[in-house]
């Protein structure tokens, strides 16, 4: 492969990478906390909403609250990064590529 062959698949490649970039945005994933908290992300590991079910709010019990909280965005966060990792698979062949998960 020549130089110039090499250049052209490397902007091909940049261009459908920015393209899935883009579309992670508007792709959603959620996490949970059993049946207490839902945490909806997009793609790009942002969250959109948090749901809480009323019986998880107790003003004498702040830490479970905190905690569900932390393992519903926890939860959240692996499956959008799950999620970059299988849209990205196909183009990157596996590489690790800095910043991008």
């Amino acid at each position: 492969m020549n130089p110039r062959q090499l250049q052209q698949m490397a902007q091909q490649m940049q261009k459908q990478m920015a393209k899935i970039q883009e579309e992670l945005g508007s792709e959603m994933v959620e996490g949970s906390a059993g049946s207490y908290i839902s945490v909806t992300m997009n793609g790009h590991r942002e969250i959109q909403s948090i749901k809480l079910a009323p019986e998880v709010v107790d003003p004498d019990d702040i830490e479970t609250l905190q905690d569900l909280l932390v393992a519903a965005i926890q939860d959240a966060n692996k499956k959008a990064q799950e999620l970059a990792e299988k849209r990205m698979g196909p183009l990157t062949q596996g590489m690790k590529i800095p910043g991008m998960f």
